[in-house]
This record gives C-alpha cells, sequence and structure tokens, in this order.
C-alpha cells in the first residue's frame, strides 16, 4: 500500500515538471538566456522535487522504514527515467538526444533531478 500511495506522490512531480520546462522555455531564457536557463531550470525542478517529497510523503505514509524510503526513490527514479523516454520517444526525440540529457557538461542538470528524486524519500525519512 505504501508503494501506491508514493506513486501518487510522484504523480505530483509531472505536472510541476512540465510547468517547469515552460518556464524554462518562455521566462528564464528571455530573461538570462539559454546557456543559464537549462542548468537553472534542473535546480528549480530538484528543489520543487524535494518539496512535494517532503510536504506530502511523511503526511500520506505515517510510519515508512528506511529501507521503505529507498524502495520508494528507486521506484520513484525508475518511473521517471522511463517516463521521460516514453515522452521523448513519442514526442519525437531520438535515444540519442534522449541520452544527451545525462551529461552535465551540457549544462542539463537532469543527474541532479534524478538523484533528488532517488534520495528525496531517504532524506526526508532521516528528518521526520
Amino acid at each position: 500500500m505504501n508503494i501506491l500511495k508514493s506513486l501518487i506522490i510522484w504523480l505530483c512531480f509531472i505536472p510541476v515538471a512540465i510547468l517547469n520546462g515552460g518556464l524554462r522555455e518562455y521566462v528564464l531564457v528571455e530573461a538570462i538566456g539559454e546557456e543559464w536557463a537549462l542548468p537553472m531550470s534542473g535546480i528549480i525542478l530538484s528543489v520543487c522535487i524535494f518539496l512535494i517529497t517532503w510536504l506530502l510523503l511523511p503526511r500520506m505514509i505515517k510510519a515508512f522504514t528506511s529501507k521503505d524510503g529507498w524502495l520508494i526513490g528507486i521506484s520513484w527514479a525508475l518511473l521517471t527515467i522511463a517516463f521521460e523516454f516514453a515522452a521523448g520517444l513519442a514526442g519525437g526525440s531520438t535515444v540519442s538526444e534522449l541520452l544527451a540529457a545525462y551529461n552535465p557538461l551540457s549544462g542539463n542538470l537532469w543527474l541532479l533531478v534524478l538523484a533528488t528524486t532517488l534520495l528525496s524519500p531517504i532524506i526526508v525519512k532521516t528528518h521526520t
């Protein structure tokens, strides 16, 4: 049941990520340029994911162990990767284009977003 409840929390990440993409493309690129908009967007999304986890996870799952936190984090990270590839491929991106997001030297902080997604449940568990 806990993993099902955690799935509801993960689903909250999707509209936030979409809104973050809009913020990046329509506000940040204009305000700070494309070179800085991409990493700033990664930081903003990571903060949002952590805040959603911090606000919802302890309320939806009253008692969870560190092991549960790891299982939730791993599940969320795998779901995020699967969703990103499915949406990207459905949207016409190539696998090569999708894999390019995993290179932080390009300014894309997608790995930070994935690390935040993975570790947020564990961090929240240790601080609640």
